[in-house]
């Protein structure tokens, strides 16, 4: 049988506990879940690419099923390296919905071999995002409520 490998593709900038939500309760349905890492340059980010590594090899310690890399280019193209055939995304809202269905058929015509996979995080988590919590810290404020326990924002 094939192993069921799932990227979970994102910029973590920084991780937040709606992407711990969606992983932890990936991890049933998949036997490894590669947390991707990726570098996009329409991005800048807040907080560095080893910061973000770190805090999730952190949170993930204790998950031999989750694997942490970093890659840049097509996330498809990182799913055919790591002979992945699922991309795990999680969904907060409709606008979030419109946007990663855009991205993943436009996915399927270039990789008919790799599915997308859509998760919901558990409603008291779905007005989490990485860029309020990132607001948050910028202004001085107390992003803890919002990142998974031990994860220390202060840059």
């Amino acid at each position: 049988m094939n192993k069921r490998t799932a990227i979970f593709p994102g910029s973590f900038d920084p991780i937040t506990k709606g992407h711990e939500n969606i992983l932890l309760r990936a991890l049933p349905l998949f036997d490894e879940v590669i947390i991707a890492i990726g570098t996009n340059s329409s991005k800048q980010n807040y907080f560095t690419l080893e910061q973000r590594e770190k805090w999730i090899r952190q949170v993930f310690a204790a998950q031999p099923k989750i694997r942490v890399e970093t890659y840049s280019g097509l996330t498809i193209d990182f799913c055919r390296k790591m002979n992945a055939s699922y991309i795990l995304r999680g969904l907060r809202t409709s606008t979030d919905f419109e946007f990663e269905n855009l991205i993943a058929q436009n996915n399927k015509v270039m990789a008919p071999e790799i599915e997308s996979i859509f998760m919901i995080p558990v409603s008291e988590l779905s007005a989490i995002n990485s860029t309020i919590v990132r607001d948050i810290v910028r202004n001085g404020g107390d992003a803890s409520p919002f990142v998974p326990n031990g994860i220390d924002l202060k840059v």
